[in-house]
């Protein structure tokens, strides 16, 4: 399992946030206000927010995966620009030299 690691890298949209809690146990350290944290990576699906609880294990990989995912989306955003721009050059150069 771990070759796949190596062999795809994840690319994955969201954040990484910090849940936190308290367990109810009248003695543990969160009732006294040091809730307990568990990593998740939260993303939008079908314009719902859904939440992937992480194991400590998935924290490198997913930081990874969502650094990835931005790099990819800046290198897409420049080239829809480029696009656009390309588009906008042409258009006008073609009306200015249509006959009047």
């Amino acid at each position: 399992m771990a070759s796949q690691h190596l062999t795809h890298p994840l690319l994955l949209r969201g954040s990484l946030i910090t849940l936190s809690r308290k367990c109810g146990k009248k003695n543990c350290r969160c009732k006294n206000g040091e809730p307990h944290t568990t990593p998740a990576l939260s993303y939008s699906l079908n314009g719902k927010t859904c939440i992937l609880t992480l194991r400590p294990k998935d924290l490198s990989e997913v930081k990874e995966g969502i650094r990835k995912y931005r790099h990819s989306q800046r290198a897409l955003d420049a080239q829809a620009l480029r696009g656009l721009r390309t588009l906008s050059k042409r258009i006008r150069h073609e009306k200015q030299r249509r006959p009047s």
